[in-house]
């Protein structure tokens, strides 16, 4: 029993500490600003990095006034491999060291493949996939040095199954969920965990920013899987604090993901391609007669599906 207490109480959460900080990517908004508000109720020091200064700027003085923390910012484009090497030239600047790593950031592309935007495409992989395991390799180093720390990543229920509509954003999260089962296993007895986030539908306005209605959203992923942005970001805190392996917030989305990773492909892919809503407007464009005003009415949701902020 004194084993196990040990063990647990290593493998929770660092203490804070004035001169450590918990790296938050995406934290402008949406989930990754929840969990910047959970690890600073903690009393834990946090980073905050997104592209939007003046959101950031925001949020540090509210942390840093709420809960009597060190909130610090940093402006980073992540899907620029310079720009996420700036980010650990800056924390050094200032004196901190990382003991906690929240990867966060990240987006969608929405509709077919052969209708995509090669650029958007390539930055999604560089949000979703590369900067995770650029961020993990700059910063995992000292955390096994000092023997503490804590690395949440975020997926998604997508990670579960192929996902047509969104064929690279279930890739991207398929990685982001295998690859943090293995640091997990590299990394035993080493006093640093690694938790995987998996989140379904997040009440985050992500349906409406991408062009998609109420009723198609709630047609696609009904509204009992929905988890509010809030609930969601505590869940995954919870889990990294508790060194869960996997955390999917709420029930259904557990069941959905369960689901999803045992049925056969033969089976899950083609039903998911005729439900999501993505795809409903590409087949409608498709089917529209040349000159047809619903075709011109759709054009503008379709590009905003085509590359959508995501929630996770």
């Amino acid at each position: 029993m004194l084993q196990w207490r040990t063990y647990a109480r290593v493998m929770a959460l660092p203490a804070p500490n004035p001169d450590r900080t918990c790296l938050v990517t995406g934290a402008s908004s949406g989930i990754g600003e929840e969990i910047a508000g959970q690890l600073a109720g903690r009393g834990l020091g946090v980073t905050l990095v997104a592209r939007s200064e003046a959101k950031l700027q925001a949020l540090a003085e509210q942390l840093a006034t709420r809960h009597g923390v060190r909130a610090e910012v940093i402006v980073a484009d992540l899907t620029d491999e310079t720009s996420r090497n700036r980010i650990a030239e800056v924390i050094d600047d200032r004196g901190l060291q990382v003991n906690v790593l929240v990867n966060n950031a990240g987006f969608s592309t929405m509709g077919p493949v052969s209708r995509s935007d090669p650029a958007a495409e390539v930055a999604m992989v560089r949000t979703d996939v590369e900067a995770v395991a650029h961020l993990c390799s700059i910063f995992l180093p000292g955390m096994v040095e000092r023997r503490s720390g804590a690395v949440l990543n975020v997926a998604s229920t997508a990670a579960f199954q192929p996902l047509p509509g969104q064929a690279g954003y279930g890739a991207c999260k398929a990685f982001v969920l295998s690859y943090s089962h293995a640091l997990r296993g590299e990394l035993r007895s080493t006093g640093v965990t690694v938790t995987v986030l998996c989140p379904g539908p997040v009440e985050t306005g992500f349906a409406k920013a991408a062009g998609i209605s109420d009723a198609e959203a709630a047609e696609a992923m009904p509204r009992f899987m929905w988890v509010p942005a809030g609930a969601v970001a505590k869940a995954g805190v919870d889990g990294m604090d508790a060194n869960r392996a996997v955390v999917i917030p709420g029930m259904a989305n557990r069941v959905s993901a369960a689901a999803g990773w045992l049925s056969p492909r033969s089976v899950l892919v083609p039903m998911v391609a005729k439900r999501h809503p993505s795809l409903h407007k590409w087949a409608a464009v498709r089917a529209a007669p040349a000159g047809c005003p619903r075709l011109s009415s759709l054009r503008a949701p379709l590009r905003r599906l085509r590359f959508a902020l995501c929630n996770a």
